[in-house]
């Protein structure tokens, strides 16, 4: 069952759609303007919302009369979709910009880190991964995304926005790849 090809796969399509580094600016803003930002908690409520929907998100469809596969290839439009925001630097979906006393967990966990793109990834990711690895890139990239909150302010410094561009553009390439490969599996092609 572990296999540390799938887990490296989808630590990697996970680290993609979450996309935490390419919302360190955000991250930024938010602990300007908030003035702190709870890493621990944000990151466990991040986590548990995807663990929740790995194991229960195949019931909530089944109330839905929708297959997984359905959903892979729905998934893998929204994460196309997603890769071309990061390739293009062109918002197509849009977030809500009111921040609340709960900062930490409404917009940082849900939905800046847990959000559509990666919920529907999660479930993409079941139709070709075991779940226990699925769980366990679920874990690495919440002690990723845990890191990344605590050292904002430093990779800032360090990376600059320049900096922060480029990778942004690399797993959006990566993330439309990724997302080609989940249609076409799903479609049977």
């Amino acid at each position: 069952m572990f296999n540390f090809i799938e887990i490296l796969s989808v630590s990697l399509i996970l680290f993609s759609v979450i996309d935490i580094l390419g919302n360190i600016p955000f991250i930024i803003d938010m602990r300007k303007k908030m003035g702190t930002i709870e890493s621990g908690k944000a990151t466990i409520a991040a986590a548990s919302i995807m663990i929740i929907f790995l194991y229960l998100g195949n019931v909530m469809l089944s109330l839905f009369g929708i297959d997984v596969e359905s959903f892979a290839i729905a998934g893998g439009i929204i994460l196309f979709l997603l890769g071309l925001e990061m390739v293009l630097g062109r918002n197509i979906f849009k977030s809500n910009p009111h921040l609340s006393k709960t900062s930490s967990i409404v917009p940082l966990a849900f939905p800046l880190l847990a959000g559509a793109g990666t919920l529907t990834t999660i479930l993409s990711l079941r139709a070709e991964y075991y779940h226990v690895n699925i769980l366990v890139g679920i874990i690495i990239n919440s002690l990723l995304v845990y890191a990344i909150l605590k050292t904002s302010k430093w990779l800032e410094r360090k990376i600059g926005e320049g900096g922060f561009d480029i990778l942004r553009k690399v797993f959006g390439v990566i993330l439309l790849s990724i997302a080609i490969k989940l249609i076409k599996t799903n479609l049977n092609l």
